[in-house]
């Protein structure tokens, strides 16, 4: 019962992944994966939040996005039918909120029937990415005053507003703050006003239903602990709050990468289920109706049991 509900190609998402969408499907169904979430970045509308190897030729790099978006969802939907007796395919996106005004651009691309859900993430901070080198992570320091800590504040400020606005079922690497930081295993218990905004935001998290990932890219990405990190991992727990399962893979190589240390990490906090979804398509439907999601709990030792490590 082995599954990702976070994953991207470098088919639509090139020079930040590799692979192509299919070949990265085929790989998974080896690995014995029974669902795996398609979660492709949302595009970005304006020049200032183009990446670096992005800007050679922004105007070209914009008009790309959307095209580039809408010929994800035509390939996943013909994966999903192509492959549908041997793994289920959900297909999402991951949202972006740069800004607040990315709100309703985040509510459009959710409307096609062939949607079946999106996650909720924040890679950037006053309109700078948090996660992409430490000269930017830098960058994001000095424009939130020159403080670690004053960045972290307005990291979970930002995801606050994003809650609040989206109300996504999946959060997206709650902390990636703490990637690119000086100290990634710093106690943020030990910042009275960070701890106070990351409690809040959970229990928002919990009130709308939402579910955090336990995203092993941190560990990929050298960090001793996945997201979320272990003192706010306990704090969701003890709110009741449930998991979903995510490698944040960006190609082939990177599909299930530190799932073995992932579910050890869980068993530890005393997790025993994860949390997905069950896709069932509207009866004679042809495509213009939404499926219908179910949440399905899947325990721990049936992901290990079913899945190839």
């Amino acid at each position: 019962m082995a599954f990702t509900m976070h994953s991207h190609s470098g088919q639509f998402c090139p020079g930040h992944a590799v692979d192509q969408l299919e070949d990265i499907i085929q790989h998974a169904i080896s690995l014995g994966f029974k669902t795996m979430g398609l979660s492709e970045h949302m595009p970005r509308y304006e020049e200032q939040d183009l990446y670096p190897e992005e800007r050679h030729d922004p105007q070209a790099s914009l008009r790309a996005l959307p095209p580039r978006h809408n010929a994800y969802l035509v390939e996943a939907q013909r994966l999903q039918q192509k492959y549908n007796s041997q793994i289920q395919i959900l297909i999402g996106f991951e949202a972006e909120f740069i800004r607040p005004s990315f709100a309703p651009l985040v509510k459009e691309l959710t409307l096609p029937a062939c949607v079946d859900y999106f996650i909720g993430s924040v890679h950037h901070v006053h309109s700078i990415p948090i996660d992409y080198d430490s000269a930017m992570f830098e960058a994001a320091v000095q424009a939130a005053g020159g403080s670690e800590e004053r960045l972290y504040e307005d990291y979970y400020d930002l995801q606050h507003e994003m809650l609040l606005a989206l109300k996504p079922r999946i959060v997206g690497h709650f902390d990636l703050i703490r990637l690119k930081s000086q100290d990634p295993g710093r106690d943020v218990r030990q910042w009275k006003g960070v701890w106070e905004r990351v409690l809040r935001n959970l229990k928002l998290v919990k009130e709308q239903g939402g579910w955090l990932e336990l995203n092993t890219a941190a560990l990929r990405k050298g960090l001793e602990e996945p997201y979320p990190c272990r003192a706010i991992a306990e704090e969701w727990i003890k709110m009741g709050g449930e998991f979903t399962m995510s490698d944040d893979s960006h190609g082939i190589a990177q599909v299930s990468t530190n799932y073995a240390g992932g579910l050890s990490y869980l068993e530890s906090l005393g997790v025993k289920n994860l949390w997905t979804f069950e896709r069932q398509p509207q009866p004679g439907a042809d495509g213009s109706a939404k499926a219908t999601l179910s949440d399905k709990a899947v325990p721990i030792e049936a992901f290990r049991e079913h899945f190839k490590l």
